[in-house]
């Protein structure tokens, strides 16, 4: 075979660590049948958007002007982030400016929330994930994963490993910061497995390791596995506090830490099963055995060598960054989350701040002094995927937005008054599907600050005490999976280039189903056997 004919074999490393939040079909390797499919969603997307906009105006809706101008706009936004018919960050700019175009607020207002704690949250993360890539740190962490007794030895073992490792983190860490920072060694540990297979002939030299299946499982574990561990603490996640604090308001009853353990635990482990079960049901390995990774990982280690001064540098500036996000979270413990000391530690220590000062620490580490080389350059830091910080800018956008114009409380309203809700267990159906409704759209912590006061209000007009569909509210209001701007993890992961929006969509809406059925059956179940809520 001539020099030129020859497939050039695809380099692992480059192509996941220059991934991007959108890629057009020319950037990707697609079957005839994949393209075709590509084409037509991005086609119809391009004529379906401005339709559904349009039609949504001229509806007579009895409900404020600028309620249904936003409602308006979102459709068609979201119309266009599912079929990507444009890259998905430019559809969120989009609907930014069509919605200050027509009227739905003034600009400052809009724009404000694009500061939120988050968007530097993102960019902090982003800069420690490019160092741990770039020098090779993420690699390490992957192979120590790998080397755990059986999870290395198969596939489902190690996205299960990985995921028990993400739900245990997030329970005391932000789900943000848990997700950004286990994400270089996702990267890595996919690296790992793709090097494998390429290595065994198992696909085409050529071939994309974005593209692979257990890709899209390890990722999406570990966005999800962050959504489902967030709920074992109290401070887990912001909904869980937000839920909390008002359903002691309306109530009189305070939720303990332990009390809220006790009833999460098992309703967190039935989830983690079943969350296992249906990515490893949709998202199918390529591979079930990894034959011969005890030899292949202790020889990549012993490779490895000792730490580098910049693996070094990285590493302290994790392990700062990691000790003040977990700070909060340990003063919490101790001394509970309404003492002087945690609001203390946990108004100064915020997340986002955290972040960009830990990335910060990476350009002030030096590498070589004499050169005045530092961990990283400017450069690294502008090649991060901005694309995804923007997204999900748009997303808290529109969160707000909805909050603002009063669109959600329009809709609960709405909702309860066509079907009449009054019982506990209709209105606890009716909490949950419109928590997950709305965070599926906007951000978790917006979803629970906008639907348990929604919710509340309709239990106490229909006779029912508000505890179990307000407390149900707060579960759901962590359900966000469907889509990137759903919740900052699923935004990170997406944000990789590993994880198709189809393929996203498809795992999140059965994830979202089954979670819901979870909740709606168990969540009643142990508020009973606890004693809370009477």
């Amino acid at each position: 075979m001539s020099t030129e004919n020859q497939v050039k074999p695809t380099d692992v490393d480059k192509a996941l660590l220059g991934s991007a939040t959108y890629r057009s079909l020319g950037e990707q390797r697609l079957s005839p049948q994949e393209e075709r499919f590509e084409k037509g969603r991005r086609t119809t997307g391009l004529f379906l958007a401005p339709l559904l906009t349009v039609v949504m105006l001229v509806l007579p809706l009895d409900i404020p002007r600028e309620q249904q101008v936003l409602a308006a706009v979102l459709l068609g936004v979201i119309a266009l982030w599912i079929t990507e018919a444009v890259p998905i960050p430019i559809g969120g700019l989009l609907g930014v400016a069509v919605a200050v175009f027509l009227g739905v607020a003034p600009v400052d207002d809009v724009l404000g929330p694009f500061g939120s704690s988050t968007i530097f949250t993102f960019i902090g993360a982003f800069i420690l994930a490019q160092a741990m890539l770039k020098h090779g740190l993420a690699r390490r962490f992957a192979f120590r994963i790998l080397a755990l007794p059986r999870a290395g030895r198969s596939t489902t073992g190690v996205i299960i490993a990985f995921g028990v490792i993400t739900c245990l983190l997030s329970a005391f860490v932000s789900n943000t910061a848990t997700v950004a920072m286990l994400l270089p060694t996702a990267i890595g540990i996919l690296a790992v497995i793709a090097k494998m297979m390429q290595q065994r002939g198992d696909v085409e030299a050529d071939f994309d390791p974005r593209r692979l299946r257990v890709g899209t499982a390890l990722m999406l574990m570990l966005a999800y596995g962050a959504s489902v561990g967030g709920l074992l603490t109290p401070v887990g996640s912001p909904p869980n506090l937000i839920g909390r604090g008002l359903i002691e308001e309306a109530t009189g009853e305070r939720i303990s830490f332990g009390q809220w353990m006790v009833m999460a635990v098992p309703i967190c482990v039935l989830m983690f099963v079943l969350l296992a079960f249906t990515l490893l049901r949709l998202n199918r390995p390529e591979i079930k055995r990894i034959d011969g990774v005890a030899e292949y990982v202790a020889s990549e280690r012993e490779k490895l060598g000792k730490l580098s001064r910049a693996e070094k540098n990285t590493l302290i500036a994790f392990g700062i960054t990691v000790t003040l996000w977990i700070l909060p979270g340990v003063v919490a413990l101790i001394a509970g989350t309404e003492s002087s000391a945690y609001e203390f530690v946990s108004d100064r220590l915020d997340e986002g701040v955290v972040a960009v000062f830990g990335a910060s620490l990476l350009f002030l580490l030096p590498t070589d002094w004499g050169t005045r080389e530092f961990t990283l350059r400017w450069k690294d830091a502008a090649e991060i995927d901005w694309g995804t910080i923007i997204l999900f800018g748009t997303g808290i956008i529109f969160g707000s937005l909805i909050s603002s114009t009063g669109l959600a409380e329009t809709i609960g309203t709405s909702v309860n008054d066509a079907l009449g809700l009054s019982s506990v267990v209709p209105i606890t159906i009716f909490a949950v599907i419109l928590a997950i409704v709305v965070s599926e759209t906007t951000s978790n912590t917006a979803s629970a600050a906008v639907v348990v006061p929604i919710v509340i209000p309709v239990a106490v007009a229909a006779g029912v005490n508000p505890f179990v569909p307000a407390l149900a509210a707060t579960f759901a209001a962590s359900f966000g999976f469907m889509l990137p701007v759903s919740t900052p993890q699923n935004a990170i992961v997406y944000g990789s280039g590993v994880v198709p929006i189809t393929k996203m969509i498809r795992s999140g809406i059965t994830f979202d189903i089954a979670g819901a059925i979870l909740i709606i059956i168990f969540l009643p179940l142990m508020i009973s056997l606890l004693g809370l809520g009477s």
